[in-house]
């Protein structure tokens, strides 16, 4: 068997965590695609459900609790950062407790919510992606696409064991 010459994409899941209609964005600081503002996320782990992965990566980042974790999407082209190629599934869920604090200060500068119809720029290029997608999918059945009603429409799901198979 020969070795894929394209390399496989990484998946990384990004996080639109919301507390009164607003989302939380963080400055990011990495040197890859600096100066542009992100969702709390990363990479997910073997054995990790996308949910668990969610949740660990906010907590890790921000040291703020979550709750009802949902599905909300991917981003449909591979975007590269690093020279690895990524996908990234989008996991929206509700603010429970804590305050945002800077916990990785080589990545993110600090934490910030916005208005989701008020989003900054420049966002990070899985966010843009998302947000195109859902805008070109949107526009051709209701004319407009609104991020909160997405989130509010989407099933809660519960946390699989790890290792499980969602």
């Amino acid at each position: 068997m020969t070795e894929d010459p394209i390399p496989r994409p990484v998946i990384g899941v990004g996080v639109l965590v919301w507390r009164n209609r607003q989302i939380l964005l963080g400055e990011r600081v990495s040197a890859k695609q600096a100066d542009c503002w992100q969702l709390p996320g990363g990479h997910l782990e073997s054995n990790e459900s996308v949910v668990e992965c969610a949740r660990r990566e906010v907590l890790e980042e921000t040291g703020i609790q979550v709750k009802g974790l949902r599905h909300l999407g991917y981003t449909d082209d591979p975007f590269e950062v690093a020279g690895k190629k990524y996908i990234t599934l989008l996991v929206s869920c509700e603010y429970d407790s804590g305050e945002a604090e800077v916990l990785e200060p080589d990545k993110c500068a600090r934490w910030q919510w916005f208005d989701y119809q008020r989003l900054p720029s420049p966002l990070f290029v899985p966010i843009s992606n998302y947000l195109a997608q859902i805008t070109a999918a949107s526009e051709s059945v209701t004319g407009k696409a609104d991020l909160y009603a997405m989130h509010r429409a989407s099933r809660v799901l519960a946390i699989a064991p790890s290792g499980g198979r969602r």
